[in-house]
């Protein structure tokens, strides 16, 4: 995959990988996002879709995730009762 330039998006829902613990998984996200001028970053968030490659993954893991418009390292936190993680991080997102 090839990174493009742009500017921030407010939101992207596709293909991605998430890489945990130096392994990458193919997943699908739904991620937004948006410029938060009380500390003037911009912060993304989302949810990576059910996958059994992630059954090892625990709450709180760092994760690098790579779309097909950028890298960005986040985090994973809560597991939601459908079996998908909210991942989040701070900076220019992956999409």
């Amino acid at each position: 995959m090839s990174a493009t330039s742009h500017e921030p998006r407010e939101a992207y829902d596709g293909p991605a990988v998430v890489q945990v613990d130096d392994i990458a998984h193919d997943v699908q996200v739904t991620l937004r996002g948006h410029f938060q001028p009380l500390d003037g970053h911009f912060h993304w968030y989302g949810r990576i879709a059910t996958s059994p490659a992630l059954d090892a993954v625990r709450s709180g893991a760092a994760v690098e995730l790579r779309t097909p418009h950028g890298t960005a390292a986040g985090k994973v936190s809560d597991l939601d009762p459908w079996g998908r993680f909210r991942v989040a991080g701070t900076g220019t997102p992956p999409f």
